[in-house]
């Protein structure tokens, strides 16, 4: 029987969207082995100076426990 867990975690970006799921896609592997799946929950920007300064989201990551 294969058991998962999952956790929500934030990233963030200077250049997409893209890029911070990756990031913490990436950053919660180095840590936490056999992520199974990332489901995007929130996506939001901050902004400085009336442009996009970091782009963040809200994933919930699962991965299996052993």
């Amino acid at each position: 029987m294969t058991i998962l867990k999952s956790t929500q975690i934030m990233s963030d970006s200077s250049q997409s969207f893209e890029d911070a799921i990756s990031n913490g896609v990436e950053r919660f592997g180095k840590t936490v082995k056999h992520v199974r799946s990332a489901s995007i929950n929130h996506m939001s920007v901050t902004v400085e100076d009336g442009k996009i300064d970091k782009y963040r989201v809200n994933i919930q990551i699962t991965f299996e426990v052993k």
